[in-house]
This record gives structure tokens, sequence and C-alpha cells, in this order.
């Protein structure tokens, strides 16, 4: 391959790095036909674009980028497949559900809500993560507890207090 080709390469990856704002690195290797297809189906549904990479250029795109990833430099070797997406704990419960039926795909590393996380023993922590929308789901949903609280106080409230007014009308 020519330097040129090499530097194209490279610049469509560090690209690749700044739309996404989120990554997983995962070893694909030994994946047969079939498993690798419902991977990437999979990887479709749920909007993660999954490339497989060589790691000297992927370093280098990650150099590049202008973010300090020298974390993950350590975990760059053997195979190496990128899922990109915008949602931090996607990528972690796909791999979770696949590890399931087999070992693979194997986590390695992660770029998510601006951290680095290291080392299969962290998937759990990335796939219980919460996404923006489900953290402003949860806020709204305490926001609105209290008002909900008290609007059924005021309802059963009123119910009591009709039922005392005609009970009080009957006497008479």
């Amino acid at each position: 391959m020519k330097r040129e080709d090499k530097q194209v390469l490279i610049e469509e990856l560090k690209s690749t790095v700044q739309e996404y704002s989120h990554f997983y690195l995962a070893d694909v290797s030994g994946l047969n036909a079939q498993q690798t297809f419902e991977l990437r189906k999979k990887c479709f549904e749920k909007d993660i674009e999954l490339i497989v990479v060589k790691n000297t250029y992927f370093k280098r795109a990650l150099e590049a980028s202008g973010k300090d990833y020298q974390e993950l430099f350590g975990v760059l070797n053997n195979n190496t497949s990128v899922m990109f997406c915008n949602v931090a704990n996607v990528p972690g419960k796909l791999i979770k559900e696949l590890n399931r039926k087999s070992d693979k795909p194997l986590f390695k590393a992660a770029f998510a809500e601006e951290s680095i996380y290291v080392g299969e023993h962290l998937l759990d922590v990335l796939a219980s993560l919460k996404s923006k929308e489900e953290l402003i789901g949860d806020i709204i949903s305490l926001l609105q507890s209290p008002m909900k609280t008290v609007l059924g106080q005021l309802e059963s409230g009123k119910n009591t207090l009709a039922g005392l007014v005609k009970t009080l009308s009957e006497r008479e």
C-alpha cells in the first residue's frame, strides 16, 4: 500500500473517531461466518458502526485526533475491531448479550462518556451506564413524583369532602 493511501485511511479513521462520541475495542477473531453475520446484523440494528482496523493505523488516527488516548494504546494488539456509536452503553449491552452464547467478541477497552475503560472486568460498568435520554427521563420522573403525590391526595380529599357534605345534608 502506498504512503498516500495509508494517510488517506488514517484520515478517514480520524474523522470517524471525531464523528462518534463513544467507541469500544473488541477482539472478534475466531468467529465463523454465521457469527460474524449475526454480529454485523445486530450492530446495524443498534446503530453501531463496526469496523476491523489495523492497530498501527488506528493508533495513528487516535494520535492525530487531538485527544489523549494513551491508555488505549496498550490494548491495540492482535485482532482489533472498533464499535462506534453515539450512545455509550449500547455496545456494552450487545457484547454482554453475545458473550452469553460464546466468549467472542472479547471486550478490550472503550472510550465512553469522556473516560477510558480498559479491561474486561469493566464491561458490566459500561453496560449499566445510562444514556443522556435515560438520565433526563429519570430526572423528569423524580420531578413529577411529588406533584403526582399532591394531586393524588387532593383527588382523594375531594371525594372525602363531597361525602362529608352529602352526609351532613342528609342529617337535616
